[in-house]
């Protein structure tokens, strides 16, 4: 089959497009997935870059988020169908694992994955939505809505908002009926996640944002609650982290799953106890938020933004792009 394949960490020159990799074979309680498509996402630049205290086997096919349609079942398949229509929940809930470092991912003609890892696609969901749903969209569900429970009316800063979980967090909210504050790194950015909702812009190259939360909302007081934002979305910490606590209001909260500019920030603590804040940390997703969202495709409710779509030949250019932040949303190969 064809593949990009890694056969040694590195650079973007490590991936390897090959057109005679062996195909999968299923073992008991498998199935072979044809690949639809699959969406890119940061984890697959550690994986090939190599992430300290993690052994991967090689050779190994990178691409955890995976849509496509089953081709063949393995013994004791006994709840599926060849010709179904399935997503790949990443994580093996059963024997753990990571599709896309334990076993082969989606960046190939053919998946090979244990059946209790797949969750049926909706007919009104195409392969492609579905396939930008898990790692990105799954994140954001859990952290707006399972932890963050983001209700209309509230103010929502979420920086990092140009990227796949960032754009999820802009949609959810604004699916809740939330006032949207983002920020990025280009008026082209800005531009852009207006008109998927955003109610204000902050260049935060050009700009200090708790000011201009102050501008907007005012300064936050303690004394009536008033000033500052409901809720800060921050899974970039490093220098975004401490001037993050002077945007909120009193009882405000912050949301984190993750620390994609450093994960040992300067904190100054006082905030917290005078504000009386909150910070939550949200990890991953569950099976539920997959299904949720794709119902929410389903109903009309939201869509996945997707930048671009390339062919399964140009996977080391397409991952380049989302290295180099020069994507807008979720980035998908169809194979």
């Amino acid at each position: 089959m064809r593949a990009v394949v890694l056969h040694e960490h590195g650079g973007p020159e490590r991936l390897v497009y090959e057109e005679n990799f062996p195909d999968p074979i299923p073992r008991p309680g498998d199935v072979i997935v044809k690949v639809k498509a699959t969406s890119l996402n940061y984890h697959d630049i550690f994986t090939r870059n190599g992430m300290p205290g993690i052994e991967i086997d090689m050779p190994m096919i990178c691409g955890l988020d995976v849509a496509g349609e089953i081709v063949e079942l393995g013994s004791n398949v006994n709840d599926w169908s060849i010709g179904d229509r399935v997503l790949v929940d990443p994580r093996n809930r059963v024997e753990g694992g990571l599709v896309g470092e334990t076993i082969h991912g989606g960046l190939a003609e053919f998946c090979r994955v244990p059946d209790h890892q797949l969750i049926l696609i909706p007919n009104d969901v195409t392969f492609a939505q579905a396939a930008s749903l898990p790692v990105a969209y799954g994140t954001a569900h859990r952290m707006m809505v399972t932890h963050g429970k983001i209700l209309a009316g509230e103010k929502c800063l979420i920086l990092g908002a140009s990227g796949g979980v960032g754009t999820g967090c802009v949609l959810l909210a604004k699916m809740a009926g939330a006032e949207v504050i983002v920020c990025a790194s280009t008026e082209e950015k800005l531009a852009r996640l207006k008109e998927y909702g955003a109610d204000h812009g902050i260049n935060y190259i050009t700009s200090d944002f708790p000011k201009e939360i102050w501008k907007l909302y005012d300064k936050p007081k303690r004394v009536d609650y008033s000033g500052g934002v409901d809720m800060i979305v921050n899974f970039t910490g490093g220098d975004t982290w401490a001037p993050s606590l002077k945007a909120m209001k009193r009882g405000g909260r912050m949301m984190t799953c993750g620390a994609t500019a450093g994960y040992d920030p300067k904190t100054d603590i006082r905030y917290i106890w005078t504000f009386e804040l909150q910070l939550l940390g949200s990890n991953s997703w569950e099976r539920t938020d997959l299904i949720q969202l794709m119902d929410y495709i389903k109903d009309g409710k939201m869509a996945p933004v997707i930048d671009r779509v390339f062919p399964l030949a140009e996977s080391r250019e397409a991952l380049r792009l989302l290295e180099d932040r020069e994507v807008f949303g979720k980035v998908v190969i169809e194979p």
